[in-house]
């Protein structure tokens, strides 16, 4: 008799990683804001929504060009890219 606990469906595992990739966007996300706040202060509700709406390998590219951000305008404009 073959028994398949839930732990080794198909689904329970993508369910897993679907999961894993959220919490990976989210402390991307909040490591990010916490830099840009630091930097240039509050944002405003519109940036933070914008860059709340990328998605992951964006966000990471957002976090290695903060670095060389000296304005809220050098993040507006990379943001219009």
């Amino acid at each position: 008799m073959l028994v398949i606990t839930l732990k080794e469906t198909r689904v329970y595992r993508e369910i897993k990683e679907e999961g894993r990739e959220e919490g990976r966007e989210q402390a991307t996300f909040n490591l990010v804001m916490r830099q840009l706040t630091k930097r240039f202060g509050v944002l405003s509700e519109e940036m933070r929504s914008s860059i709340a709406a990328l998605p992951l390998p964006i966000l990471e590219d957002l976090s290695e060009a903060l670095l060389d951000f000296t304005s809220l305008a050098d993040l507006q404009a990379w943001l219009d890219k």
